[in-house]
């Protein structure tokens, strides 16, 4: 198949332009990539003899999808099970579950807690047909916090699946040993940390109103990350634990499910930013239980869940930006693109566009890199039959209104737009 390789230029012509920075495309524009990269864009024609051209009419262009808070290691529900599974099980399973986010558009995605540097290099590589992968290795949890399975009756030595890749977490307490843990994620590969900094649904021992980690122990994870030049992310539900989490300098605050309007002005004002995941409360109180979801995980669903839609309103009155997030577990993570429907019932559209390119390459340090349709940027782009503008449910089903999609200037799926 002609242009596999991110050394051939190819000339899109006659296509609708869409990024999330309008609420309408940029129509009939043309955008050139070469050696891997966006090379121009412009309303004009563009001069490119040696490019293979592709008529989009009808069609849109737009930068690969971005999802802020994924864990391609969790192939079950059950939490506690998938972190004892042999490492090479775990390792087969996410390269499948990163094979099918790809095809469902998301080029870029962010492992908030589990992915080691293993499997970033894998994909790097080419092992792995995924889209490119950030990295925290694993989030930091208290005992008896999220992450803990171990249950209440269970008294081993939280150690034993310290190092299972199969695990989202690792368990430290006091500010010695979190600021070790910061240290060896870092040392590890870590682009990122991540704290679980209040309780959870998925794990046995820890109701969502707990407040996890002093915060002598947040900002000595926050000053750590910050020695590395890096940032804090924080598994966040209720106010009061992301007020403190903020005032102790975490920048991305995931699910926020609970937030007052006063506490989403003062995160913004501090410069954070949010990442919501509603559609995992919704698929987890359809089918978690079918997945493995424990029944004491099943009744804290709602704690969380039914204020999700009124967060996203609160975050986006209060001017806090919102990446995209889906947080999917086991066979639910064919869920993926369905957060971008949700968020629809309440913000418009070009926001919930942007929250999945230019809002979450903001979110990774990224911008100009991913995330845009400009000149430089690298060439991850996806082609959408139709206009998602004025139908969101075009960046849903399994990728089947995208014919084309391409990662780094490579094309990864291509049905009929560029000949065979």
């Amino acid at each position: 198949m002609p242009a596999t390789s991110s050394n051939n230029a190819i000339l899109f012509i006659n296509a609708n332009l869409v990024d999330g920075n309008s609420a309408e495309p940029l129509k009939n524009h043309q955008l050139l990539i070469r050696h891997g990269r966006i090379d121009a864009v412009s309303a004009t024609p563009i001069d490119a003899a040696d490019a293979i051209v592709v008529d989009l009419a009808g069609k849109t262009l737009m930068p690969g999808l971005i999802d802020c808070h994924v864990h391609v290691v969790a192939s079950s529900a059950n939490l506690g099970a998938n972190a004892l599974l042999p490492d090479s099980l775990v390792a087969a399973r996410a390269s499948k579950l990163m094979n099918e986010m790809l095809m469902r558009g998301f080029t870029t995605v962010r492992d908030v807690g589990g992915a080691d540097y293993g499997l970033k290099q894998a994909q790097e590589e080419g092992l792995i047909n995924g889209p490119r992968l950030i990295v925290c290795g694993k989030a930091l949890s208290q005992t008896g916090g999220h992450t803990d399975y171990r249950g209440r009756y269970d008294q081993r030595n939280v150690d034993f699946y310290a190092q299972k890749l199969g695990t989202l977490g690792r368990v430290c307490n006091g500010i010695d040993e979190v600021r070790r843990a910061v240290r060896e994620e870092i040392k590890g590969g870590a682009e990122f940390i991540k704290v679980m900094a209040n309780g959870g649904v998925s794990s046995p021992s820890d109701p969502i109103e707990f407040l996890s980690f002093s915060v002598s122990e947040l900002e000595a994870i926050v000053e750590e990350a910050s020695n590395a030049k890096t940032y804090v992310s924080a598994h966040l539900y209720t106010d009061e634990a992301i007020r403190r989490a903020v005032d102790a300098g975490v920048r991305s605050l995931e699910h926020c499910n609970l937030i007052t309007s006063e506490t989403a002005a003062h995160a913004a004002a501090k410069g954070a930013m949010a990442c919501p995941t509603l559609v995992t409360f919704e698929m987890l109180k359809l089918e978690g239980a079918q997945y493995g979801l424990q029944p004491d995980s099943i009744a804290k669903i709602d704690d969380v869940r039914l204020s999700g839609l009124d967060s996203l309103k609160i975050m986006y009155e209060a001017g806090l930006p919102m990446a995209y997030g889906s947080d999917l577990l086991g066979d639910m993570h064919t869920h993926q693109s369905g957060e971008f429907e949700i968020r629809a019932r309440v913000l418009p559209t070009q926001e919930v566009i942007r929250s999945a390119t230019g809002i979450a390459a903001q979110l990774l340090r990224m911008e100009g890199e991913v995330g845009c349709l400009s000149v430089g940027a690298s060439a991850d782009l996806i082609v959408v039959d139709g206009c998602p503008l004025s139908d969101i449910s075009l960046l849903s089903g399994q990728g089947k209104h995208l014919p084309l999609i391409i990662r780094q200037g490579e094309i990864v799926k291509n049905s009929g737009i560029i000949a065979r």
